[in-house]
């Protein structure tokens, strides 16, 4: 499998080029276009129980498509629903932990989990979900905005927004906390930040979609009752 992205960090496209009889799993919706030859097939995920925690305590889509090349091998793109970055994570019999939403797709060598051993940490934190990504094969991540890459040594410490983190690696340190001073973009009056302790490595992104909607909603008008369609959102100020 040969994975090529174009147009980043803000419109990016994963360009999967598949081998004779190969296969990956995507996000439900990821697909844009692909190759006469490579077939899909709908299905939950890891069993019933399984995918149900996927979706509704990870964010994940119910379903997962599975595409596999034919003989002559294909090429598929790829994209995520909000604009932005996409990275790809080469694991090699190893874990990511990823912020809901962010899984793209994966090979079949990788499974995501909602049940791993740190879940109720975050799962307990307003509205942050995390998703655990092991096995070997490649990872497509997405974000919103610019993914900013950091690598951490042993007992290097950084604290991220909640609403900025994409990834991290399983072993890094966490402890997720409010924090006072920073208005927070679930609108609870308080910010929630992990604190990542090192090694390993930890994907941000540049922009959080919690924090646009903060923005935006404000700037919605209300419904007057006459069933128009149009939006007018005030810039400024």
């Amino acid at each position: 499998m040969d994975i090529k992205i174009s147009y980043q960090p803000s419109y990016s496209m994963a360009s999967v080029r598949l081998g004779p009889n190969e296969a990956i799993r995507t996000e439900a919706g990821a697909m844009v276009a692909m190759s006469p030859g490579i077939t899909l097939e709908t299905k939950m995920q890891g069993g019933l129980l399984k995918s149900l925690a996927r979706s509704i305590l990870g964010g994940e889509s119910l379903f997962i498509n599975n595409y596999q090349a034919g003989a002559d091998g294909g090429v598929m793109n790829l994209a995520p629903v909000l604009p932005g970055d996409m990275f790809v994570l080469n694991l090699n019999n190893e874990s990511m932990i990823l912020q809901s939403g962010a899984f793209v797709a994966s090979e079949s060598g990788t499974e995501l989990d909602t049940k791993w051993g740190g879940a109720k940490t975050f799962f307990s934190s307003e509205g942050l979900i995390m998703l655990k990504a092991a096995g070997t094969g490649s990872l497509i991540v997405s974000s919103y905005g610019a993914i900013h890459e950091m690598n951490l040594d042993a007992g290097q410490k950084l604290t991220v927004d909640t609403g900025h983190l994409v990834a991290f690696t399983e072993g890094i340190g966490y402890d997720v906390r409010t924090i006072g001073g920073i208005k927070s973009t679930l609108f609870s009056g308080e910010g929630l930040v992990v604190d990542l302790t090192g090694p390993g490595r930890a994907l941000l992104q540049t922009r959080s979609q919690d924090a646009f909607l903060a923005w935006l909603i404000p700037r919605l008008p209300a419904s007057d009752g006459s069933g128009g369609s149009g939006v007018n959102v005030r810039l400024g100020g």
